[in-house]
């Protein structure tokens, strides 16, 4: 495509050539090293070595060994892998060990991924204190994770992101919003999160400015201390929260900072119940709603109502 557009790739100044390699696949960045003396200056560059997606590849504890002495630095922010559960314990992928040189080769990644890996044997502590933002999808982790020996540096998480993990619990919940400040919370197909845990958290998570709760156990209960103790949010997700009832719902109206609301209807909550609450947030610029099958009229009626709202509705 270059060639045809009258630009050969040897002319492209090495800050171009940089930015295309750091878009490339993990396996073509160290094809592109093979190419030529110049091009393996360039993909081993730091630059290139910022983000790194290992999730396609189903990796080795060895490969990721190799990866954290040869090829990862104190350059790298963000981090994600794949591991594979309920494999033999020779064929983890995570150990303290590895972690540890993680964290002292990398001091300043600030984003870690993981996805079907086993956190069993990984002591909370060992994971790099450097991080802000981590993301857990299908992973195995004990009843005490999220708490750590007062010896070691815990990570100050501003940003978790939890998808169908159902050991989560209300434990895991209440001991991670005490070790850090959350910003971001993100919780889906996690069972064992209830109203109990959402209201023994919610004290220490007043500083949650987006939050989302999808397959999750709550009802009026849990919406009523999200909206007492959480007056920063500016997003606010809740699906599949049958338990929810219009009463529960009018409790979010001291959300006055609230720009987008995403809600699942369902037979007890009523369209007249979702604009009231969108009337009393002044700050709301887009609502979304989902679940129930609504009628064109009803529709038409809710557009009407707030003019100043992007509204979508997907059955």
């Amino acid at each position: 495509m270059a060639e045809a557009d009258g630009v050969e790739l040897p002319v492209l100044p090495d800050s171009v050539l940089l930015q295309v390699l750091a878009l490339l696949p993990l396996r073509d960045r160290l094809r592109a090293a093979r190419v030529c003396r110049r091009w393996q200056r360039l993909a081993l560059d730091r630059m290139v070595w910022r983000h790194v997606d290992l999730s396609p590849h189903r990796i080795s504890s060895r490969t990721l060994w190799h990866l954290v002495r040869r090829r990862l630095c104190d350059s790298l922010r963000t981090l994600r892998v794949r591991g594979t559960l309920r494999s033999g314990g020779k064929q983890r992928l995570l150990s303290p060990a590895l972690l540890t040189a993680l964290g002292k080769r990398c001091p300043h990644l600030c984003r870690l991924s993981l996805a079907e890996t086993d956190l069993r044997p990984v002591p909370y502590d060992t994971i790099p204190p450097s991080l802000t933002a981590l993301e857990l999808t299908r992973c195995e982790i004990p009843a005490a994770w999220f708490c750590g020996s007062a010896a070691r540096a815990l990570p100050q998480l501003q940003h978790l992101v939890v998808r169908n993990v159902p050991a989560f619990s209300d434990r895991h919940l209440l001991n991670v919003s005490s070790q850090s400040h959350l910003k971001t919370l993100s919780l889906s197909g996690t069972y064992r999160v209830t109203d109990t845990g959402i209201q023994r958290a919610a004290p220490r998570l007043e500083e949650l400015e987006r939050l989302a709760l999808r397959h999750c156990v709550i009802g009026d209960s849990a919406v009523g201390f999200i909206g007492r103790h959480m007056k920063r949010l500016r997003f606010l997700e809740i699906g599949d929260a049958y338990s929810l009832t219009n009463a529960g719902l009018a409790c979010l109206a001291t959300l006055r900072r609230l720009e987008t609301l995403c809600l699942d209807l369902c037979d007890t909550i009523s369209p007249g119940a979702v604009i009231a609450l969108c009337r009393a947030l002044p700050q709301l610029r887009n609502l979304k709603l989902g679940g129930a099958r609504l009628e064109n009229e009803v529709i038409d009626k809710i557009q009407a109502s707030l003019p100043h709202c992007s509204f979508s509705h997907a059955p």
